[in-house]
């Protein structure tokens, strides 16, 4: 499957931004009833590693194992709903950031007694 937009979630944001916004699209697609179960246990099983860790024969860390598992997941998700999820995650992104420019200003009068 290719998901045109998931390499690229935010391309001119910093990393931490991407990084939340990857596990905020990963948290999406899990509550979707149109994903298929059986994708989702692959985050569930990437967060199982993470509390209880296997010997793995290979050098695996721990952040690669869950890394994977998230990249994994999202790239079997169907495009559609991958592309639903980015587009909210986004625009709740663009109207926050457009929020945080905008000072608010609260007018007043000073009275010295």
């Amino acid at each position: 499957m290719n998901h045109p937009e998931k390499g690229s979630i935010l391309p001119s944001s910093g990393f931490i931004y991407e990084l939340v916004l990857r596990i905020k699209l990963v948290y999406k697609l899990m509550l979707d009833k149109r994903v298929n179960f059986l994708l989702k246990l692959l985050p569930a099983f990437s967060l199982i590693y993470l509390i209880n860790p296997i010997d793995i024969p290979l050098p695996l860390d721990d952040a690669a194992v869950i890394g994977l598992g998230f990249t994994l997941f999202v790239s079997l998700c169907p495009d559609e709903i991958v592309s639903e999820h980015l587009a909210n995650l986004r625009k709740s992104a663009a109207v926050n950031a457009a929020r945080m420019e905008e000072p608010e200003v609260i007018d007043g009068s000073f009275r010295d007694s």
